[in-house]
């Protein structure tokens, strides 16, 4: 069975019998009819997802992974800050009326910095040092610049990435590993959508600079299932599970600007029926 739906159902268990509830309390998100918008939570919540074992997709219900591919590419390779260059319409609720979320996730990795080999994008920097110098200990991105959070439309939820290589005795390319912060995050909406970005963009990293994607190590600060999630999330993690699907990229492609959603091959998913009309607090 697929240790993605293991793991999020142990996630889920642990929250809803040993979290801790904030209702009562003040709280920014509200439902659509203005109600405020509680959650149960645990604090500090980590996985491990070994990319070199299987791809950490949901099997209880699906993940669309080439829109997750969409909003990372959208992110990270378009750099763009406008919902008019994203597929999906999951950040209409954000944008303005020129389709801009302020200067947030996009606008923040396209901004440049000075080194001494030249001005650099925050993504761009990355793919350099996994070229030239693989073993450093300083790879990674960073969304949440505080001067900037006034213009943001919402605050960066999975906000950092750090990048590590190792390399086994015995391997003939190295192993390329990622670390990914999150502050916050609705665990029913978001968890897998998450995981199965950041594991899509380590895979095309990785691809890029000639390694192996390994570990996805996730760090989630605040993981939390609202009020009115908890009897949706009772009911999809008692489904039956099923194997992990065959996800990989199409192999020709060896830059990372330009890999599309075509590039994504999935095989043999597997999976139990969508949960539809999950209410959002925004």
């Amino acid at each position: 069975m697929s240790k993605a739906d293991q793991l999020f159902v142990k996630m889920c268990t642990d929250i809803l019998d040993h979290g801790t509830t904030t209702e009562g309390h003040k709280v920014r998100p509200r439902w659509e009819d203005g109600t405020p918008a509680y959650t149960i939570k645990n604090f500090g919540v980590t996985a491990r997802y070994d990319l070199r074992e299987e791809f950490p997709a949901l099997t209880l219900r699906r993940t669309a992974l080439k829109s997750a591919m969409d909003e990372i590419l959208w992110i990270y390779q378009r750099k763009s800050n406008n919902i008019h260059d994203l597929k999906s319409h999951i950040w209409d609720e954000w944008a303005d009326e020129s389709g801009s979320i302020g200067k947030a996730y996009g606008y923040q990795i396209a901004q440049k910095s000075h080194y001494p080999e030249g001005d650099f994008d925050q993504m761009d920097r990355v793919l350099y040092d996994l070229t030239h110098t693989p073993y450093s200990r300083r790879i990674m991105t960073n969304m949440y610049t505080f001067a900037d959070l006034s213009e943001m439309h919402l605050y960066p939820c999975a906000y950092s990435v750090t990048y590590n290589v190792t390399h086994a005795a015995g391997d003939e390319r190295p192993t390329l590993n990622m670390v990914l912060m999150q502050r916050s995050q609705d665990i029913l909406a978001a968890n897998n959508w998450n995981v199965c970005q950041y594991a899509i963009l380590l895979m095309m990293v990785a691809q890029s600079v000639g390694m192996v994607a390994g570990e996805l190590l996730h760090v989630i600060v605040d993981a939390h299932i609202y009020d009115r999630h908890v009897d949706i999330v009772r009911e999809l993690i008692a489904r039956p599970q099923y194997p992990a699907p065959t996800v990989r990229l199409n192999p020709e492609v060896t830059s990372f600007y330009d890999f599309t959603t075509d590039d994504l091959i999935v095989e043999n998913y597997q999976h139990g029926p969508q949960v539809k009309n999950i209410p959002i607090a925004v």
